[in-house]
C-alpha cells in the first residue's frame, strides 16, 4: 500500500464509521503512520471530538457528518471520493451495525437497513472510489466484512458474505491498475459494536476475542502485500477454513448451535 500511493508527500484516508469500533481503531493506527483523515459518521459531537485529538497530533482531519442509510449522504460521500482535487489514497468502508430481527420477521426495516447500509453503500462507495484511483494509477479500498458472513446466521451473515465477495470482484476488475482491494473479515472483536447492537457476548470464549487495534495492523499488512482476503489471527484462519471444507449443512448445524447460545439474539454471530 505505502509504496504504490507515496507519489504525493501527503497521503489521505476516509474512513467511514470512523468515531468508534474498527473504525477509530483504523483513524488512529493511519494517523500514527502521518495520513490526514477524511473521518464519515452520524454523530457529529462524536467527530469534533475526535477531529480535535487527531488535530492536536499535527494531522489534517477532514470531518463529513454522514448518515449512510440516506441516499443523498452517501452520495456526498461518492463525491467526496471522485473529487479529483482532494484525492483519497486509501478507503476504509467500515461502517455498520449487528442486526437482531428474525428473517421471519414481519417488519423488514432492520434488514432493510442493513442491506443498504452494509451492502449497497459499500458498492457505492467502492466502486467511486476505485473509479477515481483507477484514473491515477494508485489506492487501497477497505472492505470490513466478517467471519459470519462464512456461516449461517441471518441477513448480517448475508449481507456480510456480499461484501466478501463484492470485494474479490472488485479486485478482480482493477486488478493490474494500481489499485487494490482487501476484504477484512474479523471476528468477535472488543469494541462497542455488541453493546450498542443489543447482542448478548458474555458467552463467548475469552479465546476468540480479538483486540481491534491488532486487527487494524493485520489489516493493513494485509493491505500492503496486496492481499483480497485479510482474517486476523490463526484462530479465524483456522475456523474459516473449516466452514469452506465442511459440508454445508455442518456449518449450518455450527450456525444453529452458535445462535442457540446467544439467548434472544438470532443475529451477530462471528462479528466485529
Amino acid at each position: 500500500m505505502d509504496s504504490a500511493i507515496c507519489s504525493r508527500g501527503t497521503r489521505v484516508a476516509l474512513v467511514t464509521g470512523a468515531t468508534s469500533g474498527i473504525g477509530a481503531a483504523f483513524v488512529h493506527a493511519l494517523a500514527d503512520r502521518g495520513w490526514d483523515l477524511v473521518l464519515v459518521a452520524r454523530d457529529r459531537e462524536r467527530l469534533g471530538r475526535v477531529a480535535a485529538e487527531l488535530e492536536a497530533r499535527g494531522r489534517a482531519v477532514e470531518v463529513l457528518p454522514a448518515d449512510l442509510s440516506d441516499r443523498g449522504d452517501t452520495e456526498r460521500v461518492a463525491a467526496r471520493l471522485r473529487d479529483p482535487a482532494r484525492p483519497v489514497d486509501l478507503l476504509v468502508n467500515n461502517a455498520g451495525f449487528g442486526v437482531r430481527a428474525p428473517l421471519t420477521a414481519a417488519d423488514t426495516a432492520p434488514h432493510d437497513r442493513a442491506i443498504e447500509v452494509m451492502g449497497r453503500v459499500v458498492l457505492v462507495l467502492a466502486g467511486a472510489a476505485g473509479r477515481a484511483m483507477r484514473e491515477r494509477g494508485h489506492g487501497a479500498i477497505v472492505n470490513v466484512s466478517s467471519t459470519a458472513g462464512f456461516v449461517t446466521m441471518g441477513s448480517y451473515s448475508a449481507v456480510k458474505a456480499f461484501v466478501t465477495v463484492l470485494s474479490e470482484g472488485l479486485a478482480n476488475e482493477l486488478r493490474g491498475s494500481g489499485v487494490t482491494v482487501t476484504a477484512l473479515c474479523p471476528g468477535w472483536v472488543r469494541t462497542e459494536f455488541h453493546t450498542r447492537a443489543g447482542i448478548r457476548s458474555s458467552g463467548v470464549p475469552d479465546l476468540l476475542w480479538l483486540d481491534a487495534r491488532r486487527v487494524v495492523e493485520t489489516a493493513l499488512r494485509d493491505v500492503r502485500r496486496g492481499r483480497v482476503l485479510s482474517v486476523p489471527d490463526l484462530r479465524y484462519r483456522s475456523l474459516i477454513w473449516l466452514t469452506r471444507h465442511l459440508p454445508r449443512r455442518t456449518v449450518r448445524w455450527i450456525s444453529r448451535r452458535i445462535s442457540s447460545s446467544r439467548d434472544s439474539s438470532r443475529d451477530g454471530g462471528l462479528t466485529h
